[in-house]
């Protein structure tokens, strides 16, 4: 059992706040890696996911990113830090919880793409113009917001 599982079995649904991090990744076509989510269902995000303890925001960004796309990531830059109400989530099964997202962007990465089965239906990259419209919302801020830092 993972942190957040073991938080939850003393919790239960009470509202948590919960740290992770996501990774915009660029590819050698400034195309974004973007995968299409179990949960929400169908929905398109960024690779990421939450921190374990002991983790640091990076670490959590790197063994993400490899568990769901089976990329390794090297250099990471910061994008920024997202968090407050409009980070509050419901998920299907009641938990609540306030993330705390750290963004992170990155061209530098090895690795076979993989989709993890488990997290994702599949992974693609995409050109900025022609994103999917259903994209995790904070997420299609995070992406808007990479952009501008990097043009």
């Amino acid at each position: 059992m993972g942190y957040v599982e073991d938080l939850r079995s003393l919790v239960g649904h009470r509202p948590l706040i919960l740290v992770g991090s996501v990774v915009v990744i660029f590819n050698e076509q400034k195309q974004i890696l973007l995968q299409q989510r179990t949960f929400p269902e169908g929905v398109w995000g960024l690779p990421g996911g939450l921190m374990e303890l002991g983790e640091s925001t990076e670490d959590t960004a790197k063994r993400e990113v490899f568990e769901e796309t089976n990329l390794q990531v090297k250099t990471l830059q910061l994008i920024d830090v997202y968090s407050g109400q409009e980070f509050f989530t419901v998920a299907k099964n009641g938990d609540k919880f306030f993330s705390v997202t750290a963004a992170y962007y990155t061209d530098e990465y090895h690795g076979h793409l993989i989709a993890s089965k488990e997290e994702s239906y599949q992974c693609q990259f995409f050109s900025e113009d022609l994103l999917p419209k259903r994209i995790i919302g904070s997420h299609s801020q995070m992406i808007q917001d990479v952009l501008k830092k990097v043009k």
